[in-house]
């Protein structure tokens, strides 16, 4: 766990791009058993360096929420929860990695982290993610059944997907 990945500004860019476009072409139309919603443009802001400068990343954050919340019509929903994620992802990272300077231009991925304390961060991540947006979009006392199940399997659907994506995107030499 002694590595650390870096990259360009120019693979940032292009993943920007094609998963708000993944988010809005395929992703908003796949709700798997009528409960399982993937959130698969979180990968973005889940796999920035941490050494990011935070004000960035909250304005790409809300950026990239708020152009999914055009094309889904969600009245600016993800990009609040997009950027209350930007806000936590530090954090929670050091919450399952030691406090370390050799982290401090890491990006947060398997290779990184390790497979338990990866699968720990996405799924708080994502967990987090799903109840600010199912939370206030379907907030009904009634309906708290329906609005934790959909937490849940949207997670674990989400985690799935963001693992896979990992194993595509952090495919770099390791740099010491």
């Amino acid at each position: 766990m002694d590595r650390v990945i870096t990259s360009s500004p120019l693979k940032y860019t292009i993943m920007f791009v094609l998963l708000i476009l993944a988010q809005v072409l395929i992703c908003n139309n796949i709700l798997l058993f009528g409960v399982a919603f993937p959130f698969l443009f979180i990968f973005f802001i889940l796999t920035l360096p941490l050494n990011t400068n935070l004000n960035l990343l909250m304005a790409l954050s809300f950026l990239m929420g708020l152009l999914i919340d055009i094309f889904d019509d969600t009245l600016g929903l993800l990009a609040f929860a997009s950027l209350l994620l930007a806000v936590i992802r530090k954090p929670v990272f050091y919450l399952y990695m030691h406090r370390d300077e050799k982290f401090a231009a890491s990006v947060p991925c398997v290779s990184v982290m390790g497979w338990a304390a990866y699968l720990k961060y996405i799924f708080t991540l994502t967990a987090f993610f799903t109840a600010v947006v199912f939370g206030i979009e379907f907030f009904n006392f009634e309906m708290i059944g329906r609005i934790f199940v959909m937490i849940i399997s949207s997670t674990l659907l989400t985690m799935v997907l963001l693992t896979a994506l990992d194993a595509v995107c952090n495919r770099e030499p390791y740099r010491e």
